[in-house]
């Protein structure tokens, strides 16, 4: 069975992640791709931030993370984005082999 990733990155307007999310899904990077308003505390520019952003969760194969951290830090919008990839330990058998036959070639 091949590995699988959840990748999540975030960003600061829902436009801009619906826009990354279509890019992932429309270029293979990833199968699916969940976009979540969430709340961030962060310190940035010497200061303690607090923000409204957007997570992508990005469900993908180990193979494609490579070029999936690349598309996106092509067209992020933030300076330093987050970017992590966390592995799929498990998973139901027909989901995962979903993910695989959207990120293939």
């Amino acid at each position: 069975m091949a590995e699988y990733v959840q990748v999540i990155t975030t960003t600061d307007s829902e436009e801009t992640a619906a826009e990354l999310a279509r890019g992932v899904v429309a270029g293979r990077f990833g199968a699916c791709v969940q976009v979540v308003p969430v709340r961030s505390f962060f310190r940035w520019e010497g200061g303690v931030q607090d923000e409204q952003e957007w997570q992508l969760q990005v469900k993908t194969s180990r193979d494609r993370v490579d070029a999936l951290i690349e598309h996106l830090g092509q067209r992020h919008n933030y300076d330093v984005p987050e970017v992590i990839a966390t592995p799929i330990v498990t998973g139901a058998a027909d989901y995962l082999s979903w993910i695989d036959e959207e990120t293939g070639p």
